[in-house]
């Protein structure tokens, strides 16, 4: 390494550029009990990979041409994701093991690609590309076709109120959970909630599902479903905030009970990090960053709509619940990344998850516009304007007062997100190195140290 960097050290600037980035795209495990879990073990997944080739290839019989390629297809993707465990980095998470994150980047990568792959289609080829992967597809009819929405508003009874609690209000209250969990601030939850039903306003002369009644919108959705689902993952993050990590070996355990807890535990938080998105001295950058960020979630969250309503599947189809479940899991690593990028001086560029989750937000608006020029012909554009108008008052709105609410009643010790501590630099840099350490774990003594050890190594 040293010949390849030649009479050229490391400066401090360098290092603190590729500790920061490494905490966000190559989270490390610390304090490894079980070696053999985290061992790279290449050779014997080399092994395992070509004997199974080799198998798939010479045993099985050949004759049925889309058997073939629905086989070649699935093992095109095993191996990709193989690649994936041996070549991508592990994002910031470590739970329950890095291997499973390093999977997630690779299946985005490929819905990417195959983003990408479809929009150099026409509209013939990818209704049959459908109808391959579920001839059933061919007689789906769109939901707006088949149903009336917001039917006779003014009639309010408790039997109708009660017909709304279905599977939809449950997927509402617990996808709201599940933001909250992720977005960990009230302030930006309730504003895309409430900027989410502006937006179905705006595009209810597209897409007539979104036309909802008074009640059901503001009461139902807003209050109760919504609100309930913020609550519920607010209050699990603040629980999760004050907890102590401490985590003991499973071989300090001696009881059976003790292990298995300990297993299932393994498949919670390593750790977890008190949110700020804003503060009173918040930079335009960070708030433009941020503006940005409610604006890319509405537009994923219009992309789930605009789908299944432009290529013609019902929403209980497994194109439409597995993509949900795949952005959904694809939005923790990179919301992580990407609240990092904003708030973190040292972070100078966005990870590769959160790269990639917006590349894939824009080709899925992309596809749409190209396959949907008929419905998009229908646009009227007063509407978009007005949306975008709204959208922007209103964010402004919630960015003031969550400043506002910062400066007033935050709390002002758990606000200081960073505390700097000066460690030696490596013999030949000179001065000291600051090492920019966040309020949990995740970035300790230990991996400083490491870095450093590694950097006078070089």
């Amino acid at each position: 390494m040293a010949s390849a960097l030649g009479s050229r050290t490391l400066s401090k600037d360098d290092v603190n550029y590729w500790m920061h980035f490494r905490m966000i795209n190559e989270q490390q495990v610390e304090d490894i009990t079980i070696d053999f879990f985290y061992k790279p073990h290449t050779i014997s997944l080399l092994t395992c990979t070509v004997l199974s080739l080799m198998y798939f290839a010479f045993t099985r019989d050949d004759g049925n041409p889309d058997s073939n390629l629905w086989v070649g297809l699935i093992l095109v993707i095993s191996f990709f994701l193989i690649i994936s465990v041996l070549a991508f980095p592990n994002g910031p998470f470590t739970r329950p093991h890095p291997a499973i994150w390093r999977i997630v980047f690779g299946l985005s990568v490929l819905y990417f690609l195959f983003l990408v792959f479809i929009i150099f289609l026409n509209w013939e080829q990818v209704k049959s590309l459908m109808f391959w992967l579920d001839p059933n597809l061919r007689y789906a009819k769109r939901e707006a076709d088949i149903m009336e929405y917001a039917i006779n508003c003014h009639v309010i009874t408790w039997e109708r109120i009660l017909s709304h609690f279905d599977i939809f209000a449950f997927s509402h209250f617990w996808g709201w959970g599940m933001k909250a969990l992720l977005i960990r601030s009230y302030g930006l939850c309730w504003t895309i909630s409430i900027t989410w039903e502006l937006t179905e306003l705006f595009f209810m002369h597209l897409l007539p599902n979104f036309a909802e009644c008074w009640w059901d919108q503001v009461i139902l959705d807003i209050l109760l479903c919504n609100g309930g689902g913020i609550w519920l993952g607010m209050t699990v993050c603040r629980f999760l905030e004050m907890r102590t990590y401490h985590w003991a070996s499973i071989k300090d355990i001696h009881s059976t009970t003790g292990k298995i807890k300990r297993a299932a535990l393994q498949f919670t938080p390593a750790s977890w990090t008190y949110v700020r998105w804003l503060d009173p001295k918040s930079s335009l950058q960070r708030v433009t960053g941020v503006y940005l960020f409610m604006i890319i979630w509405q537009l994923t969250e219009l992309n789930t709509f605009f789908l299944k309503h432009i290529f013609v599947f019902p929403a209980c189809h497994a194109l439409s619940w597995c993509r949900i479940l795949f952005i959904g899991i694809i939005t923790a690593p990179t919301v992580r990344q990407y609240y990092a990028y904003l708030t973190d001086t040292q972070c100078k560029r966005v990870g590769t998850q959160c790269w990639v989750f917006g590349a894939i937000a824009f080709l899925e608006a992309l596809a749409c516009i190209k396959f949907g020029q008929d419905l998009f012909s229908k646009t009227q554009v007063l509407y978009v304007i007005l949306w975008l108008l709204c959208l922007a008052f209103t964010t402004f709105l919630c960015l003031y007062g969550m400043v506002w609410f910062a400066e007033n009643y935050g709390p002002r010790q758990k606000g200081s997100l960073r505390r700097t501590a000066p460690l030696p630099l490596p013999p030949g840099n000179g001065g000291t190195l600051v090492i920019t350490e966040a309020s949990t774990a995740w970035r300790n003594k230990a991996d400083c140290e490491r870095l450093l050890h590694s950097c006078h190594s070089c």
